[in-house]
């Protein structure tokens, strides 16, 4: 990596957190030269606009949370196993892997027609999300986990939604709470779904504590 594209990742991973924290719109440029110790000079010869790095953040934000949670899931082997995996990384939203919460619950409040940039690549993470769960679900069916009763694709966008949905109510009322909440009920709803899945296992799983 060149001296100069050094500093262009400098910038983004220090202006990343503040657009997280903040907002995009709120976030001042002073406040990313003061933090990645830049000048206007050095900051806009990587980047055309405040939109262009913003743009640039949000693809990290985004590529971190990505490669965090493959390499949680590819730990485990078991289709159920990856989805608790999956549900467990969401547990504590006041302790997540960036100040600020959860990038995708941030992101979509500003993802509208005025950030055009920003709008498609959360939309295209959202749909990834989703695709993912999709795809672990009817794996768990095709190698006999899962009973054929289950619907894909309905389970993976309501488990999505409910995630992220708590995760702003969990932040607004500064618990963790709801997301536990959330959480243990897909468990429990999931485990009702696997084939020979013994009343001992079901019971455990009921009265897990997160």
């Amino acid at each position: 990596m060149s001296k100069g594209e050094k500093t262009r990742q400098c910038i983004i991973e220090k202006a990343a957190p503040i657009f997280n924290v903040k907002g995009i719109a709120a976030t001042s440029v002073e406040e990313v030269l003061h933090s990645a110790k830049v000048t206007r000079g050095c900051l806009y010869s990587h980047f055309e606009t405040k939109e262009d790095l913003a743009a640039s953040c949000v693809d990290y934000l985004l590529q971190v949370s990505s490669d965090t949670q493959k390499e949680v899931l590819g730990k485990q082997h078991a289709a159920k196993d990856k989805l608790f995996a999956y549900m467990d990384m969401a547990k504590n939203p006041l302790k997540s892997l960036f100040d600020g919460g959860c990038p995708i619950a941030n992101l979509s409040t500003e993802a509208d027609d005025t950030l055009p940039a920003v709008n498609k690549k959360v939309k295209k993470h959202i749909e990834a999300q989703i695709d993912l769960l999709t795809g672990l679900l009817e794996e768990g069916i095709r190698s006999g986990e899962f009973s054929a009763d289950l619907i894909p694709e309905e389970y993976a966008t309501k488990m999505f939604a409910a995630i992220e949905g708590a995760n702003i109510i969990c932040r607004v009322k500064n618990t963790v709470r709801p997301m536990q909440i959330i959480i243990k009920g897909f468990k429990r709803e999931l485990e009702c779904y696997c084939v020979n899945a013994s009343t001992k296992d079901f019971n455990s799983t009921l009265n897990d504590k997160i």
